[in-house]
């Protein structure tokens, strides 16, 4: 087996002008899906796939799919991949690693002059961030179809602008139902992502097989109390908003802790106070609750204590209060065969590799409902992510590459 010659520096070079389509000054990166900053970057990956002969689609959602044809294109394709949105001020390893990452382990092989059996699919998610209209994954969910392609149409930004008007005028045109992929479309599929975690690298290993990906329940909660002068209304007279709020914040922790396990995770990430005045005593106030897990009825669990504890402070402080799950996905279980694959991969080039899971969650939860599916880790500095501070080094993404080509090769050639 020749070892995939990997061009790392033009790896490298690519992120670094990818980075550049960006709405804020860098090292920070801000590219929201289908911003003005986001269709140039399109622009800039369809030249890349063009000059690697890649034939290009595009789904009405805007995902991209560029295929190296192989030597029995009727029979299903291995497919990898994965975003180019980025949260804002965030960094420019997060998802990009992934499509350029794919990019080059396609055109390693290429070079090699090695030819697969099976096609294989570089795909760009569109949308896996949830930033713009609040969904995350929104091009996989309609793929693999969990999302109704109407509810998807009508989601409304922060302006009012429909996802149909925004992907319209973009040039994605036609129905929404059409992106969702045939029966059997891929054989396997296999996505690289920094890990967004210190393990790899407090482990000193260079690979990451992920064996499970943990899947989030999204909870907002609203309390309406009746506010008022923050001079005026004695303290025995108030129904401050923010009050069963606050301690929502606490029994969160509380309740992963107590009734979930080591993979537990939940976070009250978002309050949003109404009116917002130091002045002015909070007569609305919504909570926004992330609980994740790979263990469906254990996070479960957590998010139904956690309901339970909010409607109970709401009674406790004398508020209207409205629960709503806003999504609860289940969690994933990646393929044996494709994990065998990595790890086979990591082997044969002697790269160090540990099983892990994915704390964080991926295009990859949802096409492992439709593909086998993996994921290869590669560590990123201190485990930060979704900061402009986020890095990998040049020598995790070369094993990265490496250890992809090689799973495709295996994948796509039998």
């Amino acid at each position: 087996m020749p070892e995939p010659r990997v061009q790392t520096d033009r790896v490298c070079s690519e992120l670094d002008r990818l980075a550049e389509f960006s709405d804020a000054a860098g090292p920070a990166v801000t590219r929201v899906m289908l911003s003005e900053a986001d269709l140039a970057a399109r622009q800039y990956l369809a030249g890349l796939y063009d000059q690697a002969d890649l034939t290009v689609r595009t789904d009405a959602a805007g995902t991209v799919f560029a295929r190296w044809r192989g030597e029995d294109d009727t029979l299903p394709a291995v497919a990898t991949g994965s975003h180019c949105d980025a949260i804002p001020y965030s960094g420019k390893y997060d998802g990009t690693v992934g499509v350029l990452g794919g990019l080059e382990a396609i055109r390693t092989l290429q070079a090699e002059g090695w030819r697969p059996r099976r096609s294989i699919e570089l795909v760009m998610f569109t949308s896996e961030e949830p930033t713009r209209y609040g969904v995350g994954c929104l091009g996989s969910r309609l793929m693999v179809g969990l999302l109704d392609p109407r509810e998807a149409d009508a989601l409304t930004d922060e302006r009012g602008v429909a996802f149909a008007d925004l992907r319209a005028q973009a040039g994605f045109a036609g129905d929404l139902a059409t992106t969702r992929l045939a029966a059997g479309a891929y054989h396997a599929f296999v996505e690289l992502h920094i890990e967004q975690g210190p393990l790899l690298e407090q482990a000193g290993a260079a690979i990451g097989a992920v064996t499970a990906i943990a899947a989030p329940a999204t909870l907002r909660v609203q309390y309406t109390g009746s506010g008022g002068h923050a001079g005026a209304v004695l303290m025995a007279d108030r129904r401050d908003a923010l009050l069963p709020a606050a301690g929502l914040t606490l029994a969160v922790r509380a309740a992963a802790v107590q009734h979930g396990g080591d993979d537990t995770v939940a976070t009250a990430g978002c309050l949003k106070v109404h009116p917002n005045a130091v002045n002015s005593i909070p007569s609305r106030v919504t909570a926004e609750i992330d609980i994740r897990d790979i263990d469906l009825a254990r996070r479960d669990r957590v998010l139904t204590e956690v309901r339970s504890r909010a409607a109970t402070l709401g009674e406790e402080h004398g508020q209207a209060t409205e629960i709503e799950v806003l999504n609860a996905d289940p969690p994933a279980a990646c393929s044996p065969e494709v994990i065998a694959a990595v790890e086979e991969s990591a082997a044969a080039l002697d790269h160090a590799s540990q099983r892990m899971i994915s704390r964080a969650y991926h295009d990859s939860l949802f096409m492992a409902q439709v593909a086998p599916t993996g994921m290869i880790f590669i560590p990123c500095r201190g485990g930060v992510s979704h900061r402009p501070e986020e890095y990998a080094s040049p020598e995790a993404i070369h094993a990265g590459v490496q250890v992809l080509a090689e799973t495709l090769r295996r994948l796509a050639g039998t």
